[in-house]
């Protein structure tokens, strides 16, 4: 995710300038033939804009959708934040007994190795995602597949060989972390660790990670309708073809300086509808490691060091720190 406050100009053309390079060639050629051969190239610019103005409605919608998909990201890892505090607040205050704050200790930490392993899996890459063109130079283009390799040294963090090895047939590991978590605390309650009122509360708050992992992981595996998104994108490209035509319309009769400023214009304007389709094409999948994702990591990040100083833990990490500009 970015955190300044702006993008700048040239970072934003540098990942979306292509189709403004491409349609002032295109265009330069279509004015020079039509100069050179004194051909009639020219498209009546009113249908034009009407098609222009259509495709601007289905960018809009486009951009919509995929924003929602962004937003609702972000609403379900806020989720997570506060029904992790609320954890750790009920493990600071429910647990008593023998060894509790080893006990403490270790249902912390766990919670915290289920967030590192959901984490991990949410960027693993899809058939629909950018693999081969990350935005980001701080992301390569294998980020998703290199990532995962260390997830085993990380959970290692926080659980031990032993049970990170029960894990090692399981396809979803976030899953099976907090279903040992949920019969960790069942074993805790039947040694009276904490009473049936406070183990359903536990429960509670189990089920709640389980919503909100589900919830992550129906944006990852369902990608935005394909119709939708291809749709626009072949629009904006028809739409593109036949601006120079219009533009030829419009400059025909003006003085020739002004005739040659047509390719400018008509490479500005494509570039501006390719420049919508690509927002709205980067925020589909928000959890794929680009410019604009959600920052699950720092925000894993920040949930560790809460849990942690709630158990007044030692070397306990800094927040994650903007990289040029961007939190992963």
């Amino acid at each position: 995710m970015y955190v300044n406050r702006n993008y700048g100009f040239w970072m934003t053309f540098k990942w979306s300038g292509k189709p403004f390079l491409w349609g002032l060639v295109y265009a330069f050629i279509i004015s020079f033939l039509a100069f050179i051969f004194d051909l009639n190239f020219n498209l009546p610019w009113q249908p034009l804009s009407v098609i222009g103005i259509a495709v601007a409605f289905y960018l809009g919608f486009k951009n919509n959708s995929s924003y929602d998909r962004t937003w609702e990201a972000r609403k379900i890892w806020g989720e997570i934040v506060n029904n992790s505090r609320s954890f750790g607040a009920a493990v600071c205050s429910f647990v008593s007994g023998v060894n509790s704050d080893d006990i403490k200790k270790e249902l912390i930490y766990r919670h915290i190795a289920w967030l590192t392993a959901l984490r991990y899996q949410l960027r693993l890459s899809k058939e629909w995602e950018h693999k081969g063109m990350r935005l980001n130079k701080l992301f390569s283009a294998t980020v998703c597949e290199s990532y995962i390799d260390k997830l085993d040294a990380e959970l290692l963090r926080f659980i031990s060989q032993e049970e990170l090895a029960t894990y090692s047939e399981n396809t979803n590991k976030a899953t099976q972390i907090m279903r040992k978590q949920s019969e960790r605390l069942q074993e805790l309650r039947n040694q009276n660790h904490f009473e049936d009122f406070r183990h359903m509360e536990f429960h509670h708050l189990v089920s709640e990670f389980y919503n909100g992992q589900g919830k992550s992981e129906r944006i990852k595996t369902f990608p935005f309708p394909r119709q939708y998104a291809s749709t626009a994108l072949w629009l904006t490209f028809v739409f593109a073809f036949l601006v120079p035509f219009g533009m030829l319309d419009i400059f025909k009769n003006m003085a020739e300086w002004m005739y040659w400023i047509s390719p400018l214009l008509s490479a500005l304007v494509i570039w501006v509808f390719f420049l919508m389709e690509k927002i709205g094409d980067y925020s589909e999948n928000p959890f794929e490691g680009t410019y604009n994702d959600v920052p699950i990591t720092a925000i894993s990040r920040t949930i560790e060091i809460d849990l942690r100083e709630m158990i007044k833990d030692d070397n306990i990490p800094e927040p994650a720190k903007a990289e040029n500009g961007f939190l992963l």
